[in-house]
């Protein structure tokens, strides 16, 4: 009975044995598009061939890798050639490639030029929109699916780094038709905690995979937050619409927790240099001071304060010395002024009244000569009626009373 039983082993030994020796399947021609390209150290390259509907894995040995005259991308359409067999550690089958050459590219990637260009032409990509990640945040959110290695990685490095910080997740789908719309709202969602940051991303994966961070609305979704926005999605070749728009792309998620938090050593050591450095600098400002004590401790005016007004005193009685000698010359420079003003003045004086006399004696000779009472002296007389002096017979009438004015007197006489 057991007899009929067979194992895995010799089940797929037997596949093997079908497959590799059907002519049909010994030298295959297969085009389609590249996808999960991983090029190993020893020189191999894996990768998938799929089109819209089925894929298969892909094996090139570094004997025919070094032959290739191109950069192998995912998103590459390409044609091969090989032949399919089985690999019997997994049971599943794939094409041992043996040459390649280029196909175009696939339309997921040229999509993804398409967009990448379209927003880089509005400016969503501009770096005086990025916002500075603050050095030390006190909560940090991350958007990413709630299992798997990418979340583990980023709250164990956090931790690590800087344990005091506060973090949320808002789980979300990252991979699917649905995962797009379920980042957005996730994103719009996380304006409500006061975020100081926000990492947003996945593990690594296919370009399909990573797609939903190529989507337009989420792209304009990081671009409109105002919270600074970390983009951690796939591994480090790996870019996205998400990398460009973000205010900082890290290679992987645990870059994305390195970027958002500093390393709580390092804060530590930076505080106890400073510690040693305020040490150091107290230390040297007493000391100064010290010597700064000791010097007006020692100085000779302290220990003879009298010292200060004897100088003192000896400077004001200079100072007043010069002050009255200053003074007594300004009130002999002064009086000299005077003295001579007065003189100039006298001198002025006596001159002018020496020429005024003389006038005066010129005028006073013509009035002699016309004085009146000379006339009268020389035996003529004047005749006044009602002390008005009367030059005619005319002016006259009998009874009249005149007052004629003689050289030695006056006298009364009527008119006959």
């Amino acid at each position: 009975m057991n007899n009929e039983y067979i194992t895995v082993t010799q089940l797929t030994k037997y596949i093997k044995f079908k497959i590799d020796n059907d002519s049909h399947l010994n030298r295959v021609y297969l085009k389609g598009e590249i996808s999960n390209f991983k090029a190993h150290t020893r020189g191999h390259f894996y990768f998938t061939i799929k089109d819209e509907n089925s894929r298969i894995n892909a094996v090139m040995f570094s004997t025919y890798t070094k032959n290739v005259k191109f950069d192998i991308q995912d998103g590459m359409k390409v044609l091969v050639t090989g032949k399919i067999s089985v690999y019997e550690a997994t049971g599943g089958y794939q094409i041992y490639v043996d040459s390649i050459q280029e196909d175009g590219l696939g339309n997921l990637y040229v999509a993804f030029e398409q967009l990448k260009k379209k927003l880089q032409e509005e400016g969503l990509f501009n770096e005086d929109h990025k916002k500075p990640i603050p050095k030390i945040p006190n909560r940090i959110g991350i958007i990413t699916a709630p299992t798997g290695a990418a979340i583990k990685d980023i709250l164990s490095t956090l931790k690590r780094r800087w344990p005091l910080a506060e973090t949320i997740l808002f789980p979300s789908l990252v991979q699917g038709a649905e995962a797009a719309e379920d980042i957005v709202r996730n994103i719009e969602l996380s304006k409500q905690y006061d975020l100081d940051v926000l990492i947003v991303g996945r593990g690594g994966g296919s370009i399909e995979d990573l797609w939903c961070f190529n989507e337009e609305i989420v792209a304009r979704a990081i671009y409109d937050l105002d919270t600074p926005v970390i983009s951690a999605v796939g591994h480090e070749i790996d870019f996205t619409i998400s990398d460009f728009v973000a205010d900082l792309r890290a290679p992987t998620p645990t870059g994305a927790a390195e970027m958002a938090v500093p390393d709580i050593r390092d804060i530590t050591k930076l505080i106890s240099q400073i510690e040693i450095r305020l040490l150091n600098c107290t230390s040297n400002i007493i000391n100064i001071n010290k010597e700064v004590l000791n010097k007006l401790q020692n100085a000779y005016v302290l220990k003879n304060p009298l010292a200060i007004y004897e100088i003192k005193g000896q400077k004001f009685d200079n100072l007043f010395d010069r002050l009255v000698n200053s003074f007594n010359n300004k009130i002999n420079n002064t009086k000299n002024k005077i003295e001579l003003l007065d003189n100039r003045l006298v001198n002025s004086i006596n001159v002018e009244m020496t020429t005024n006399k003389h006038d005066f004696n010129k005028l006073l000779s013509k009035l002699e000569v016309l004085n009146p009472l000379l006339t009268i002296k020389r035996g003529y007389s004047i005749v006044r009626k009602e002390d008005k002096v009367i030059s005619s017979t005319k002016d006259l009438k009998k009874k009249d009373n005149l007052e004629l004015e003689l050289k030695d007197g006056k006298v009364n006489v009527e008119v006959l």
